[in-house]
């Protein structure tokens, strides 16, 4: 066993000399092309699939921050809100690990445009159906950064009463670009007047601002202080209709751990409770696999891309070099050890590339992504980059540039000694 241990080793010391003086002595041009080429081969394996996979996940985190939170508590299929909702109000205030949370009452409802100025009573109404969600104001501030996403006219005043807030894509001057996709009302600004109905009841209100976000249950929503809607609505008590929940980041309590608990403690009976990945729309799953299968696909063609570039390149390195490769056969140079110094000059290639790939995707194209992410009608697109994926690629990189390294120095090698000295 050490005799064959120490055969290979020497074997792989000649082949690490070989190739070590090989690359030292080769041009420094071809080098560098080589490596650019992987490089930007690791790059399309990376950036392609992570941008792709990242329009999606620029829309969850978008939905995490400005909607659910990182839990969301909610109304159950068929009834019209969750009973008991002061008990889990006061346990939520109760529990540790949270940071903060919003408490929503939601009605179906439907805002008028045009009830002042229509003369006709057989034309139809500038209507639009939606959600008037009540809200207080501070908290779903605190949660969800509301205020921030209000690009004409102002937020909601809490000693106000009688102001809406319309989500963009109720407004087709906003939604018009996508076609008949949603149902709006026409030239509504703030300062204009709007009917909404909910029910049998009807209230006047001033549109104060226009909600300006990529996140649809909020885009299609109307926004009311609590104190109006519960003027509005005929709602026995004061049940809610959702908790978004916040998590405090320094007591390492996960959403799954929350959940869990408010599971346990009955509260899953009257409502609906979901992680902030549980609550993400499943047609949004479904694009993030289809967009990650396309960006493996893109990698694919790009890892036999570099394949064959390598497989040229040693190829024809070989090639150049077969008298040399007799020669050195023939002063008794093992095959293998010929043959280990091309796979190590393949590994060179493939390394150095990859690690320059690496270097440019955290210090560079990650920031630079969440700095400045792709500007997308459904979503701020994000470069998405984990690290355990990286590796995996990096890792399949390297095999695959070491297995187009070694076939063609084998094809040369393995020629009969005399004929590749003579050059026959």
């Amino acid at each position: 066993m050490k005799v064959i241990t120490k055969k290979w080793l020497d074997i792989f010391r000649v082949g690490f000399f070989l190739a070590l003086r090989q690359i030292k002595g080769g041009n420094i041009a071809t080098t560098f092309l080589i490596v650019f080429i992987m490089m930007l081969t690791f790059l399309n394996l990376v950036v392609v699939s992570g941008i792709l996979v990242g329009l999606i996940e620029g829309g969850s985190k978008a939905n995490k921050e400005q909607y659910t939170g990182d839990l969301l508590i909610s109304t159950p299929a068929g009834e019209q809100y969750i009973e008991h909702s002061h008990e889990i109000e006061s346990t939520l205030e109760r529990m540790p690990g949270i940071s903060n949370f919003s408490v929503r009452y939601i009605a179906g409802g439907m805002i008028e445009a045009n009830y002042k100025t229509r003369r006709d009573f057989s034309e139809l109404t500038d209507s639009v159906p939606t959600q008037i969600t009540g809200i207080d104001l501070a908290r779903e501030e605190e949660l969800s950064g509301l205020a921030e996403h209000v690009n004409e006219g102002n937020y909601l005043n809490p000693e106000e009463s009688g102001y809406i807030l319309i989500g963009k894509n109720l407004l087709h001057r906003y939604s018009e670009a996508f076609g008949d996709v949603f149902a709006s009302i026409e030239g509504t600004y703030p300062g204009d007047k709007v009917k909404v109905t909910i029910g049998d009841r009807t209230k006047e209100f001033i549109v104060k601002g226009i909600i300006d976000t990529k996140v649809d249950q909020v885009s299609l929503r109307a926004f009311i202080t609590k104190e109006d809607f519960l003027r509005l609505v005929d709602r026995p008590g004061i049940n809610a209709n959702e908790f978004a929940v916040r998590l405090d980041p320094a007591t390492f309590v996960t959403a799954d751990q929350l959940k869990g608990n408010l599971v346990a403690s009955g509260f899953s009976k009257d409502a609906k409770i979901q992680t902030a990945t549980e609550a993400i729309p499943e047609f949004l799953n479904q694009i993030r696999i289809a967009f990650a299968l396309l960006g493996n696909v893109i990698g694919l063609v790009g890892i036999v891309v570099a394949s064959i570039t390598i497989f040229i390149v040693i190829y024809i390195n070989a090639v150049t070099r077969r008298k040399y490769i007799g020669i050195m056969k023939g002063i008794g140079i093992k095959e293998k050890a010929i043959e280990i110094s091309y796979i190590i000059q393949s590994i060179f290639y493939a390394v150095l590339g990859g690690s320059f790939g690496i270097f440019i995707v955290y210090a560079l194209l990650v920031p630079l992504f969440y700095a400045y992410p792709l500007n997308f009608p459904f979503s701020d697109g994000i470069l998405v980059a984990p690290v355990g994926s990286v590796m995996f690629k990096f890792f399949l990189l390297l095999v695959v540039t070491i297995v187009a390294g070694y076939i063609p120095a084998r094809s040369i090698v393995k020629k009969n000694t005399l004929d590749s000295i003579l050059g026959r």
